[in-house]
């Protein structure tokens, strides 16, 4: 494939609201917030009650992990939801449908130019304090599905939570029961839109190929516009296996670009 070829085709471009880069922040900085103030007010435990006499497999605890950090993220944000003077502006929570992109989808009430809300899709990643390179490479969404949630809504706004939780066994003392007690220690919110070129990996392994964040808890922030970061999905796309003959097949079976 030449540059020619790329370009010589008529894209839909995506064009975001002037105003996407601030509803971006707000709602990480928002996102971050509650999950902190979470953690402020010591509701960062999660205990699951066990038979076992060793308590939870600490070595498969990854394997896990990942819904219950899901569902305490959910009721994190619940909570906030159900004061109605939540300092955060959020007035709507729901849970992320079965094959979803979002694990959670938050609504916040903000005034813009020709909208009052900002709503947020929310993946949530669990990764282990305890286990060496627990999640550090997740897979984050399929690419012809976030690459076509950007051409149908260009202010598409996608945040990926990483949350990191140890885990530890006591008895109680009292059922003789061991409990198992999830604690979440650590949390990052970003944009997917804005993270670094080279944070981001392409995995054609899967379908039409899974998006990879190459090292979760260490990214870098690349300001860019919706048209942009499609631009750059592609050419990773392209750059693989895929080749441009695969990616041009996604390109007219998604209609990222317009009839010939």
């Amino acid at each position: 494939m030449t540059d020619t070829d790329y370009t010589s085709l008529t894209f839909k471009i995506p064009r975001e609201a002037e105003d996407y880069l601030a509803c971006s922040d707000f709602v990480v900085e928002a996102v971050e917030s509650i999950i902190q103030q979470a953690m402020d007010d010591e509701r960062n435990r999660i205990i699951i009650n066990t038979n076992l006499r060793r308590g939870i497999p600490m070595e498969n605890v990854n394997k896990i992990a990942g819904p219950f950090i899901e569902a305490w993220a959910y009721e994190v944000f619940s909570d906030v939801l159900e004061d109605e003077a939540n300092a955060y502006q959020l007035v709507n929570v729901e849970a992320g449908q079965r094959l979803n992109m979002a694990d959670v989808i938050l609504q916040f009430e903000r005034k813009r130019k020709r909208q009052t809300s900002v709503t947020a899709n929310v993946d949530i990643k669990a990764t282990s304090q305890d286990i060496k390179k627990s999640g550090k490479s997740p897979n984050i969404t399929s690419f012809a599905r976030i690459r076509t949630a950007y051409i149908k809504d260009p202010d598409y706004l996608f945040i990926i939570l990483s949350i990191k939780h140890k885990v530890y066994s006591t008895r109680d003392s009292a059922t003789k029961m061991m409990m198992g007690i999830m604690e979440i220690v650590d949390f990052n919110a970003y944009d997917l839109k804005f993270l670094a070129d080279q944070d981001i990996r392409y995995n054609p392994a899967l379908g039409s190929g899974q998006l990879q964040v190459r090292d979760i808890h260490y990214v870098a922030r690349q300001n860019r516009t919706t048209w942009e970061f499609c631009q750059l999905l592609d050419q990773k796309c392209i750059a693989s296996r895929t080749g441009f003959a695969g990616w041009l097949r996604y390109a007219r079976q998604y209609e990222w670009i317009k009839d010939e």
